[in-house]
């Protein structure tokens, strides 16, 4: 008689949503690396470009005042 194949189904992972994030940085040391590492063109960083990341809300509205009057290159 042939064995039956038998399905595995992982346990669900148990997920531990936190408010805080994992790691706190400085944008000031932040930054120089991101920029360093768009400008070498390293794969790496394609990997997180989809990952969130939680910014103050003063920042956040300088943000968006930078991308609604900034000037467009020509």
């Amino acid at each position: 008689m042939a064995s039956r194949l038998k399905l595995y189904t992982p346990e669900p992972e148990e997920t531990t949503s936190s408010t805080e994030p994992d790691v706190r940085v400085r944008l000031g040391d932040l930054l120089p690396v991101m920029a360093m590492a768009q400008r070498m063109n390293f794969i790496w960083l394609k990997d997180f470009l989809d990952d969130e990341v939680v910014v103050s809300t003063d920042l956040y509205e300088v943000m968006q005042a930078f991308r609604s009057s900034r000037p467009t290159s020509a």
